[in-house]
């Protein structure tokens, strides 16, 4: 039985970067994963922005475990996910912690109030994620339409395309 195919569109560059704006920020949060390997840690986190140079922005307290697996090994995976629309983000980055107020003021938000004392808490840190490579996958189509599409291609068997495209991502 043939399975449901996406066109493959590999990214570089600045549409590399544009293609993780645009579907990092639509989806929000991801799972943030420090310590990739066999002591994985991964924990879910709230994207503030992807920056014209494609950092992608968190914040995060200073004393928090992945704060902690950074400072030993800044490499790290994002996963994001849109069920909404059918869209998934994969990224393998370095990571770097800072203190610096002026990026502090810029992306503390008052959600981050569940966390911290405000934006002056001296446990507050941006963490800037500086992608190397990912993976995507979004629908063309809208979702149901997707969808469809992949429910005739598994019961028919045949091998059409699935309403998606997917691609590497190369920064």
């Amino acid at each position: 039985m043939g399975q449901a195919q996406s066109p493959q569109k590999d990214l570089g560059g600045q549409e590399a970067i544009e293609k993780i704006k645009k579907l990092t920020e639509k989806a929000g949060i991801c799972f943030f994963t420090t310590k990739v390997g066999p002591d994985a840690h991964s924990v879910p986190m709230s994207l503030q922005e992807v920056d014209e140079n494609g950092t992608l922005w968190f914040i995060s307290p200073i004393d928090s475990t992945h704060n902690q697996n950074i400072l030993e090994d800044s490499a790290v995976q994002l996963h994001f996910q849109n069920d909404s629309s059918y869209e998934f983000v994969f990224i393998k980055g370095q990571a770097k912690i800072s203190q610096d107020q002026t990026l502090i003021e810029k992306y503390y938000s008052h959600f981050a109030d569940a966390w911290f004392d405000g934006k002056d808490d001296p446990r507050v840190t941006v963490i800037g994620v500086t992608p190397v490579d990912g993976y995507y996958y979004e629908t063309k189509d809208n979702k149901v339409f997707a969808m469809a599409k992949m429910i005739f291609a598994a019961v028919t068997g045949s091998k059409n395309e699935d309403g998606g495209i997917e691609g590497g991502l190369k920064v």
